[in-house]
């Protein structure tokens, strides 16, 4: 098959940790476009994918911090014009303390919820017939879930779409804010799916929980000593957890839902793939719907 005629694949965040085992498992699948902040690592990738029998792998740079750059990206990978099966959102970041843009706006509910929502929107007219797009998603937003209670989070402490953009959330939160601001951006994640699921039906929306995988990445600004900890203590007892994993199981699991032909819609697969729900509040339509709406002003007003 050519370029033109095989299936392709947008992956984010595919250089590193869950991302870049995944964007190796979807090469199987067709040709991958690999979307991320990094020019060099993105080379590097795409480099180690085509020099594979059948791999091919194109670049496209952008940082989801940066709504221009997202608008950007997503004109460049529609001009492509190549046959897309399927988007993943996996890129993201969790700081444990608050971090800002240039613009003064929180850090990682723009990285992890305005730039992937943004980045969907506008590429959903450019897909075809039940393609599906996959957001990776995390179960630290369910203040009822044990493990993520004794790491610290105490859920999603959402308000409203503008309170968040500026690193404001519900009392009781966490004592690191920076859980506060991951929690609540991937409860707007789960929230995306849920109401895009019902608002297009000719696509498909599906959310993953990746599980607990200590080391990968995701929290750049831990101290030293953690990062030690997270590699070589945790990583290797994970897979022993109560919903722990490892980066390449999670990947196995992620492509699967991503390339399932069997057509389902609006649901959330745990760390082995089964279904799951989340928390009490994200499962409320009228929430999802605010959530949404609320974006959606919003980004409105941002650009």
């Amino acid at each position: 098959m050519t370029t033109q005629t095989r299936k392709a694949w947008i992956i984010t965040g595919p250089t590193s940790g869950i991302g870049h085992r995944t964007a190796l498992e979807l090469a199987r699948h067709g040709t991958l476009i690999l979307v991320g902040r990094s020019p060099a690592k993105l080379e590097d990738v795409e480099k180690e994918i085509n020099a594979r029998p059948g791999g091919h792998a194109v670049c496209v740079v952008c940082d989801f911090a940066d709504l221009a750059s997202v608008r950007r990206a997503a004109e460049q990978i529609a001009a492509l014009g190549l046959p897309i099966a399927g988007l993943l959102n996996n890129a993201g970041i969790m700081p444990t303390a608050a971090r800002t843009t240039s613009q003064g706006w929180d850090l990682a509910f723009t990285t992890n919820h305005l730039g992937p929502f943004a980045f969907t929107q506008a590429l959903i007219p450019h897909l075809p017939e039940g393609a599906n797009i996959v957001f990776t998603c995390s179960a630290v937003e369910d203040p009822e879930r044990k493990p993520a209670v004794m790491a610290g989070f105490r859920g999603a402490r959402y308000l409203s779409a503008e309170d968040s953009l500026h690193g404001r959330w519900a009392p009781g939160g966490s004592a690191k804010p920076g859980y506060d601001a991951y929690a609540t951006s991937k409860q707007a994640n789960l929230a995306t799916v849920l109401a895009f699921a019902r608002e297009t039906p000719r696509l498909r929306f599906n959310a993953v929980e990746p599980g607990f995988n200590p080391g990968t990445g995701l929290s750049r600004d831990a101290n030293p000593l953690l990062k030690l900890l997270a590699t070589y203590v945790l990583s290797p007892l994970a897979p022993l957890m109560p919903g722990g994993s490892t980066p390449k199981r999670a990947a196995r699991m992620i492509a699967q839902v991503l390339t399932d032909p069997s057509g389902g819609t609006g649901v959330y697969h745990d760390e082995k793939g089964h279904p799951m729900h989340g928390s009490t509040q994200v499962q409320d339509p009228a929430f999802q719907d605010r959530l949404v709406t609320e974006t959606r002003t919003l980004l409105k007003q941002l650009s």
